[in-house]
């Protein structure tokens, strides 16, 4: 049976790396708003940024009904930072009679700071990639607006540990 299956993780956890090994093993499709917005305006929105990923995940919510109404499985792939924002998603698609599955990217500090530097590194490299830098000013807007799930919120709770 088709489902929306939700990623939530603070950035740089591992979610796009997770959403595609499960895109692999479900057979679905990743609505992913950080590479939309890397391929529509290269990461270049500037103070327009909140309100663009605003309307493009409005828009992938939209289009994940259609697919799992004629059979898809989605993968959303973007974060779910508050406590809010994942109450707001469950309650469309419980409204939709779709069902959702909550997956929780949960990363030890360790891991999460080798994964900032890797992922710094390689779009100062040049490699092509839908990421963005993250410099300290970023990093601090964004730990701002983070709110880590509780255990009743998830339904699928991973555990990412680099060795």
């Amino acid at each position: 049976m088709a489902k929306v299956i939700a990623i939530c993780g603070k950035i740089c956890s591992g979610k796009t790396y997770y959403s595609n090994q499960i895109k692999e093993t479900e057979k679905a499709v990743v609505l992913c708003c950080d590479e939309l917005t890397k391929e529509l305006f290269d990461n270049n929105l500037g103070e327009m940024h909140d309100e663009m990923s605003r309307r493009i995940c409005n828009y992938f919510k939209k289009k994940s009904v259609e697919l799992v109404n004629i059979g898809c499985t989605v993968i959303l792939d973007w974060g779910f930072w508050s406590s809010q924002d994942r109450k707001s998603l469950t309650e469309f698609y419980r409204m939709q009679n779709i069902p959702l599955e909550w997956h929780y990217i949960d990363v030890d500090d360790l891991t999460w700071h080798k994964n900032i530097k890797e992922r710094n590194r390689r779009i100062l490299s040049g490699a092509v990639t839908s990421d963005y830098y993250l410099d300290e000013g970023l990093m601090r807007k964004l730990l701002s607006k983070w709110e880590a799930p509780s255990k009743d919120e998830i339904d699928v709770w991973y555990t990412l540990k680099r060795e």
